[in-house]
């Protein structure tokens, strides 16, 4: 008990001194989650709306495969991504793996599906009685998007924050399209690991707090956006 209580004493002294190593590590992660999130963003919110305004055939098979990505195990995405970016294989030519892009492209893979999957939820069934009213008062196809977008607006920023606290979790891509490569690749999770594996509880401890504040913060406040649509 007596060691657990100076490893933790320790994991504070070393947050609120703001030590370097810790504070690099966490801003490494936020940078790499934050790339991902928004360029899962940029694919996933149109991909959404597509699925959700346009009929099509095979419709249902998309949601399916979509879903399925939604459980798709982090160390199964590194594997695919891994396999095509060795230096043998297709993309191998352009050094990516072990480097924070290896890591944005493995992200990104993860946090698409649950961002258009969200987004098409949370769009199906409003767009029919929105756009309607849109289009009955002589808006443009462009202004009646733009509306719809604006009253699902909370929505689509709950489904972005969900996204990005997916990512920032996760250790299976990090670890193996990282490498864990210390002032390049290594993330929270990924030091967390490495640091309780050599038996130095007060850093892992640390960036366990610091992980545990940013998704608690993230799911607060996606909680509070779902809350407030509901509300609205």
């Amino acid at each position: 008990m007596n060691y657990i209580g100076q490893s933790v004493a320790k994991a504070f002294e070393l947050i609120i001194s703001f030590d370097p190593d810790v504070y690099f590590i966490v801003w490494t992660s936020i940078r790499i989650a934050v790339t991902s999130a928004l360029l899962a963003t940029l694919a996933g919110i149109p991909l959404g709306l597509f699925l959700s305004l346009k009929k099509f055939k095979g419709k249902r098979i998309v949601t399916t495969i979509l879903n399925t990505l939604m459980a798709l195990p982090t160390v199964v995405i590194g594997l695919l991504v891994y396999s095509f970016l060795t230096r043998r294989a297709p993309l191998g030519t352009f050094g990516l793996l072990f480097t924070p892009s290896a890591i944005v492209i493995g992200q990104f893979i993860l946090a698409c599906p649950i961002i258009t999957a969200l987004v098409f939820s949370v769009s199906q069934g409003k767009e029919k009685k929105i756009l309607k009213t849109a289009y009955g008062l002589g808006a443009s196809s462009k202004t009646a998007l733009k509306s719809f977008l604006w009253e699902i607006k909370i929505p689509l920023l709950a489904a972005v924050m969900a996204g990005f606290g997916r990512v920032i979790g996760e250790v299976g891509v990090a670890m193996m399209l990282g490498g864990n490569i210390y002032g390049l690749t290594r993330t929270m999770t990924t030091a967390i690991a490495l640091e309780t594996s050599k038996g130095e509880f007060a850093m892992a401890l640390a960036l366990g707090f610091i992980l545990l504040v940013v998704a608690l913060s993230v799911n607060s406040l996606v909680s509070y956006l779902n809350y407030k649509s509901e509300k609205k």
